[in-house]
């Protein structure tokens, strides 16, 4: 089968923590010939998507030792399957390539569908799930910021649209740089931003678990450093295997028929406490670890259940 992969450019990959790289080896091993390119690559033409791809093989079964082929256009409905795994900002850049993507019609299949990804960012979609998320709010108003720390006490923002950990703060009214932390999100963010309560469990980690066409698979515990409160791996976070809760098992059975609806086949939820906080469905990471930590091969769970999906 021809298989594509719309990731980021291959020598930016970390290959010691990246799960692209690990999906196309194994897609490899199953005698497929794999393709990637970028989002910024595409053009729609004579009523058809194509797409600036280069092969991409591997040496050994080593991650480091892929070789890269040489550019050529493809038509983006000649694939099997695409996997869509750029890592945002969820910009507009992101978007226009979802809305092509969504234009290819056939037999190809996407993990994860690009009208899916679309309708799901990480931390909007949580939000049809009211009695399993920690109180939020998504504004872009200091007053609204400021009301709600007065209820809730020690609050953490974010981006609404970021990835790996980046620019996420605790919010603490007796932090002299409280003031500043909030400007620098109602000046520099176009965008709205949002502000969830401040869990304490975050100190012993939050729990990244992988769900497989709706099913949960393994799950790591993502510890943060001292002086820390994101648990990202991308920031330094560190990992250990973590057995599912009765809790987990809820929060995943609750949330599976939205997933298999909207076509979100490969998920990473993030947990924290009893609270979920993500549903990540644009790059779901940590393949690596729960082969290292658990020994069960992701990769090779999705390409055996991609026949039944």
């Amino acid at each position: 089968m021809n298989i594509g992969f719309q990731i980021d450019e291959v020598e930016k990959l970390n290959f010691k923590t990246d799960s692209s790289l690990p999906l196309i080896l194994e897609s490899q091993k199953r005698r497929n010939k794999n393709y990637y390119f970028l989002p910024s690559s595409l053009t729609y033409k004579e009523n058809h998507l194509y797409a600036q791809v280069r092969d991409i093989s591997f040496r050994n079964n080593k991650l480091s030792s892929y070789v890269i082929g040489k550019e050529k256009q493809f038509r983006v409905d000649h694939f099997n399957y695409v996997f869509i795994r750029q890592d945002p900002p969820y910009n507009m850049e992101y978007i226009s390539s979802l809305h092509l993507l969504e234009q290819v019609t056939g037999s190809i299949k996407f993990i994860n569908s690009p009208k899916g990804i679309r309708n799901a960012p990480e931390k909007i979609s949580m939000l049809a799930h009211k009695n399993i998320i920690p109180p939020t709010i998504i504004t872009r108003s200091k007053i609204e910021v400021v009301n709600f720390m007065k209820k809730f006490g020690k609050s953490v923002i974010k981006p609404l649209y970021g990835n790996g950990g980046e620019s996420i703060f605790l919010l603490d009214k007796n932090d002299e740089n409280y003031n500043q932390i909030i400007e620098r999100f109602t000046d520099q963010l176009n965008e709205p931003f949002i502000v969830q309560k401040f869990l304490s469990e975050i100190k012993k980690g939050d729990k990244r678990i992988i769900i497989i066409n709706g099913k949960p698979i393994a799950a790591l515990r993502r510890i943060p450093n001292k002086k820390e409160i994101r648990s990202n791996i991308h920031v330094g976070g560190n990992c250990e295997a973590v057995n599912l809760s009765k809790n987990d098992l809820k929060i995943c059975n609750q949330i599976k028929k939205f997933l298999q609806d909207e076509g979100l086949f490969f998920v990473g939820i993030d947990i924290i406490g009893k609270y979920l906080t993500e549903i990540n469905v644009t790059s779901p990471t940590c393949i690596q670890e729960i082969k290292k930590f658990h020994k069960i091969d992701i990769a090779k769970i999705i390409w055996d259940q991609l026949n039944e999906y």
